[in-house]
């Protein structure tokens, strides 16, 4: 089976994402839904109506080192004996924006978060591979992010239709 590149998206080191609503103290969250809607939009045009089945695209969300602020602000709340705010539990994991992207777009199939040993690229499309060869979907929404910059491929055999 010949998985294909269907689209890409890049934020570079630098880039401001929009904020995202629920998603606090970090760009992290925001840096991965800005990469993964520019993405699907790529190869799908925009989000699916409200009534639309969704799509059997699986998200791997790859990291290294996860969203290091958040981490170090709740640490620094923890030290100091300081109120943490019930949004930081919410996006504690890094699933939680990988969830809001597959809510946002209908997306039917598996959200996985990995933390490479090695090229995360290639653990990521890897992790894609498995997923499309087991029949789990159709496509896979790779997005590799660090807290600076993100990186976002969608892979398929491209036998999906684009809107």
């Amino acid at each position: 089976m010949t998985i294909t590149e269907l689209a890409t998206a890049t934020l570079p080191e630098g880039t401001v994402p929009p904020p995202l609503p629920g998603f606090v103290v970090s760009e992290f969250s925001p840096l991965v839904a800005a990469a993964a809607d520019r993405c699907l939009s790529a190869r799908h045009g925009s989000p699916p109506a409200a009534d639309e089945v969704g799509r059997r695209t699986a998200i791997v969300l790859v990291s290294g080192s996860g969203d290091a602020r958040m981490a170090g602000h709740v640490a620094d709340a923890v030290d100091t004996r300081t109120r943490i705010g019930p949004l930081l539990f919410f996006q504690a994991v890094p699933n939680s924006v990988a969830g809001h992207v597959a809510a946002r777009w209908h997306l039917r199939g598996p959200v996985v978060c990995l933390c490479p040993v090695a090229d995360p690229r290639a653990e990521g499309l890897a992790y894609a591979r498995l997923l499309i060869e087991d029949g789990d979907v159709d496509e896979v929404l790779v997005v590799e992010v660090e807290q600076a910059s993100a990186h976002a491929v969608l892979v398929g055999t491209n036998q999906g239709e684009s809107r």
